[in-house]
């Protein structure tokens, strides 16, 4: 922790107005653990884990131009259609927590991004470099023109801004379960 509290807030704003601004990463998301999403083993349960990374999936929408203006203007969006979610460490009340979203593909009408939860020391605070998410999820989702109840093309500015925040996947990302044999 540094001796100098004041600096520290300062560094984290700071950080967190870099990665607003910078056109290669999108800013994380910041929410807090309430009391309501802690289930009976003392953790936030599993469905607010989903929950966290549905708002983060929004913000990525809000960031990239498919934000709610342009759904009520082009009849369309994003639609989920697979995902898989790790939970790794378990998740107290009150607890900070920061989302980063990368985009690992985009084409014409599909894209694929992950989330990353970590567990941080403030609201508004930013993981440290060596810090372990607490969960990831990879999701696919389809650009969807749902008054025409189908797929259809990005526009160009928003494939273009997908695109410009590709970045390499994460080793754990394209993971699928394991396998479990059956007993005999």
């Amino acid at each position: 922790m540094s001796e100098h509290p004041a600096h520290e807030e300062t560094a984290v704003a700071e950080r967190n107005a870099v990665a607003a601004d910078d056109d290669t990463s999108l800013p994380l998301l910041h929410r807090t653990v309430r009391p309501e999403w802690i289930d009976y083993n003392g953790h936030m349960s599993e469905a607010f884990y989903v929950l966290v990374f549905g708002y983060a999936t929004d913000a990525m929408m809000i960031e990239t131009g498919l934000h709610a203006g342009y759904r009520e203007n082009t009849g369309c969006s994003l639609h989920t259609v697979e995902s898989h979610l790790r939970y790794l460490r378990e998740v107290a009340a009150e607890s900070h927590l920061a989302v980063r979203t990368r985009l690992l593909g985009v084409d014409a009408k599909k894209a694929r991004f992950c989330h990353e939860l970590y567990v941080v020391g403030a609201p508004g605070g930013v993981p440290e470099p060596d810090a372990v998410p607490v969960a990831t999820t990879e999701l696919l989702a389809l650009h969807v023109d749902q008054r025409a109840g189908r797929t259809a093309p990005f526009p160009d500015s928003v494939r273009e801004r997908l695109a410009s925040l590709v970045e390499p996947a994460p080793a754990w990302a394209g993971r699928s379960i394991a396998e479990v044999p059956a007993v005999r």
